[in-house]
This record gives structure tokens, sequence and C-alpha cells, in this order.
């Protein structure tokens, strides 16, 4: 049995995506949440509409990475894979 060691800022940073994911669904969009790196870089996966609107970066930027920033204490950035 294989243990998967997560970063402990992971629960945080998936608890705040998921208050922030009702506003993406409604326009058609979503975020998974990929890895959080030691240095607090968290790297998501815009889904659906989100991946080709041409509002990405503010939605990246405004809509995602401050509030993940203002949430959760350690978070350095937000970087779309």
């Amino acid at each position: 049995m294989e243990l998967e060691l997560r970063h402990p800022m992971r629960e945080a940073v998936e608890s705040e995506l998921d208050r922030l994911r009702p506003g993406l669904i409604a326009d058609g969009g979503n975020v998974e949440l990929i890895d959080v790196d030691d240095d607090g870089t968290v790297r998501i996966q815009l889904q659906g509409t989100c991946r080709t609107c041409p509002a990405q970066v503010a939605t990246l930027r405004i809509g995602i990475e401050d509030p993940l920033k203002k949430a959760v204490k350690g978070v350095s950035a937000v970087v779309p894979v």
C-alpha cells in the first residue's frame, strides 16, 4: 500500500477552491487542483469554458489567485498547467 504525501496547505487550498467553484461553474468552467509546491505555488488546471475564455488571465489572477492568497497563508502564486 502506497502512502500519498500531501502538502499541508493542500486541504485549505482545495477548500477555498470549492468556495470559488460555483462562480466558475455558472459560466461553464471549473478548476482542478493539481498540486501545491513547497514554495507555495499552487498548480491548477482550468476546465470547460475557462480553458479558452478571453478573460482567462483575469479569472486566474482576480478570481482565483487573489482570493487564495488572502484565504490560505503561504500561497505565493497560482499557475495553470
